[in-house]
């Protein structure tokens, strides 16, 4: 028996290959994957949701919304709940009460219920993200915990490929099966952890849980979210003008206290390191784009091009399927020659992809129409995302790397919810345009032009500001390409406070 950090002193060493530790894997993958689809699958739902509610387009943004602001609030201090109490324990609380709250979206009598259900799958969704990598990482260790996060990564890397088709196929018979086949997933997932995972704790983890710099950042985004939605339905100006001045106040009151807490949930000296601050900023680019992108591209489909929900889940499956087989690669260049190149061609490949989709119409042909901007958003996209991810750990020290890791992640599901509230509105989406092919084609148009630019933008800061450091000896590499074939395209995978031993 050894105690190792993060572990529980006396804690039973698993191994990969027995028994156990392929339970541990199923725990892991399961409970990851069920926020992870519901991530993606829900917009293939959004047009039946809408013409089942007669919703108006802000309510099926805030469908969206409401898992992502809840989720991006929370994250960080369901890590360090789990580091604290028990991630195991964390975790279960998080599977069941995201079972919960999917079976009130299943049964939604209305929006404005579905709405508030999604709220409450965001809060599941942040207790057992975290949960999930940590627990690898605590259970496995030294190559064992290398296999396992690999092959974590690519068990949910197939999780997601099938995610799409999957929702697709259930949107097909009815949109409520999205949400209510979490239920029996959900079962599966604590029957298993109950009896297979070993507790594991951070035996320095602060005893000081920052419940005011929490209750700021959720505030600020949801004020400032509901302020970007409400200017984009043409509400009253007086009041999406408050909103967003509490929003904005709100923010900064959770920078001044985060620099005097005791446990911050974002230490400040992180963004003292300009190549970190750099990369973040870049990732508030880049996601926000694909938040819009993920949104938008399905409806189109759907809206305008006629596709059944089925195909439209599967139009966008070469994606995945490219960050399968090439996130692992480009990283590996990344770590040879620099990010800066990568990423820099990468998101100038991926906004070309998207400026392309444009041309979706109706009776668009999926071989002609769609694959090809597809396949060249996804290349894009796989030469950007892994070393993306390796830049921001590498940036960090070595006490803060499982932090940085979880503030990037948080800035990521930050970008798309502000992204998603702001931009169709500002390319003209709104009201009941979903539903009139038309005046939706338009708008998706300008914002795959404003996505496009965000892209872009991203471009120029990486070529920037990622220059090659001015020493001989390279940057630590915290980030191990070879173990991540697949990094999550919905937000950058996060990495626990004690990923080496």
């Amino acid at each position: 028996m050894t105690e190792t950090a993060g572990s529980t002193p006396g804690a039973e060493i698993i191994r990969m290959g027995t028994a156990r530790g392929r339970w541990i894997l199923l725990t892991t993958v399961l409970g990851s994957g069920l926020a992870m689809l519901d991530s993606t699958v829900v917009n293939i739902a959004l047009e039946r949701i809408g013409s089942e509610f007669d919703a108006s387009f802000a309510a099926l943004q805030w469908t969206v919304n409401g898992y992502t602001l809840t989720l991006a609030g929370l994250i960080l201090l369901g890590g360090s709940l789990g580091d604290r109490f028990g991630r195991r324990k964390v975790f279960l609380i998080g599977v069941v009460w995201f079972a919960v709250a999917s079976a009130l979206c299943g049964l939604a009598p209305s929006i404005e219920f579905l709405i508030a259900g999604r709220a409450l799958q965001g809060v599941g969704g942040a207790l057992l993200t975290p949960g999930s990598l940590a627990l690898i990482s605590a259970s496995f260790h030294g190559e064992d915990r290398a296999a396992a996060i690999g092959a974590w990564s690519g068990l949910g890397g197939v999780a997601g490929a099938v995610g799409p088709f999957l929702g697709g196929w259930l949107v097909e018979w009815t949109w409520r099966a999205v949400f209510l086949i979490n239920l029996p997933l959900a079962a599966v997932v604590v029957a298993v952890a109950v009896r297979h995972v070993p507790e594991s704790r951070d035996p320095q983890a602060v005893q000081h849980l920052d419940i005011p710099g929490t209750v700021l950042a959720v505030a600020g985004l949801g004020a400032l979210t509901w302020a970007l939605t409400a200017a984009g339905e043409g509400g009253s100006a007086v009041s999406a003008i408050i909103a967003g001045a509490v929003g904005v106040l709100a923010l900064i009151a959770f920078v001044l206290v985060e620099r005097r807490s005791r446990a911050p949930l974002v230490p400040g000296e992180l963004f003292a390191n300009a190549r970190f601050t750099g990369t973040n900023i870049i990732t508030l680019l880049v996601y926000g784009a694909l938040g819009v992108n993920f949104l938008l591209v399905v409806l189109q489909l759907q809206v305008v091009a006629g596709f059944s929900p089925l195909a439209a889940g599967t139009a966008t499956l070469p994606i995945t399927v490219i960050m399968l087989v090439l996130s692992a690669r480009s990283g590996r260049l990344a770590q040879r020659i620099g990010p800066r190149w990568p990423m820099t061609i990468g998101l100038l490949l991926a906004a070309a992809g998207m400026l392309w989709l444009r041309g979706i119409g109706p009776d668009a042909s999926y071989l002609t129409d769609v694959l090809p901007p597809v396949v060249l958003f996804g290349l894009g996209l796989a030469g950007t995302v892994a070393p993306l991810t390796a830049t921001v750990l590498d940036a960090a020290d070595d006490r803060h790397v499982g932090i940085a890791s979880g503030v990037n992640n948080a800035i990521a599901r930050a970008a798309g919810l502000l992204a998603v509230a702001f931009i169709p509105a500002v390319a003209g989406i709104s009201g009941q345009d979903y539903t009139d092919p038309p005046a939706f084609a338009a708008g998706f148009a300008n914002a795959m032009v404003i996505a496009a630019g965000l892209l872009a933008a991203g471009a120029v800061l990486s070529a920037v500001l990622l220059r090659p450091r001015r020493t001989a000896e390279p940057p630590p590499t915290r980030f191990r390409t070879e173990d991540c074939p697949h990094c999550g395209i919905a937000a950058p995978q996060q990495y626990p406070r004690d990923l080496d031993d």
